[in-house]
This record gives C-alpha cells, structure tokens and sequence, in this order.
C-alpha cells in the first residue's frame, strides 16, 4: 500500500531493471501492475487471480522478462542460484552450485 514502493517497482520496470521477489511478496508486484500478462509464481494464495492476464505457476522459480518470483523458503535456493544464472551467467552458477552439498534431484529451476 506504499506509493513510495509502488513508484520505485514501477520506474524499475520502466527502466527494464531486474526485479525479484519470493514468498508472500509477488503480491506486491502484482499490486504494482508488473505482473499483468506474465507468468509468476509465490506462496500459494497469495497472487490474485484478479491480476489481468496472469497465469499463476506452481514452478519453484518462474522467470518471465525482467521478472523472477519463487515460491518461498524451500525453493530459496533455487532461486539464489537463478539469481546468480541472470545476472553472471550460467558458468556462474555452475561453479557455485556445484560447491553446494544438494541431493540428487535438486534444482529445478
């Protein structure tokens, strides 16, 4: 409900700048209008189905344009190493997720 977040969500998404949330906190892009025709994913129930356009996602990570959401603490990690795929490349993330003590199965994102 603060214009201020709204403005700065908004003038990010304008400037075609990276935004990302997880958990709860996708709701708030789609307060802001920036999920509007996109795929998203968040904690479930949390993103309106009020949303023009939006087709929710039960994906771990979703990255749709400038815009990566995940669904909470369980898929925390896959959403770090997106993160770091998005914005270091995939070497990048290679290298660190290989570090990383993860099960078999794990990283689907």
């Amino acid at each position: 409900a603060d214009e201020r977040l709204r403005d700065l969500l908004v003038e990010m998404a304008r400037s075609e700048r990276l935004t990302a949330a997880i958990c709860a906190a996708p709701k708030v892009l789609a307060a802001a209008g920036l999920l509007d025709g996109r795929t998203a994913t968040s904690f479930p129930g949390f993103l309106p189905s009020s949303t023009p356009g939006l087709t929710v996602s039960e994906a771990p990570v979703v990255v749709d344009g400038k815009i990566i959401t995940s669904r909470g603490p369980g898929t925390a990690m896959d959403f770090a190493l997106t993160l770091i795929e998005t914005l270091c490349g995939s070497g990048k993330r290679a290298g660190v997720e290989g570090r990383l003590q993860r099960t078999a199965g794990a990283g689907a994102a």
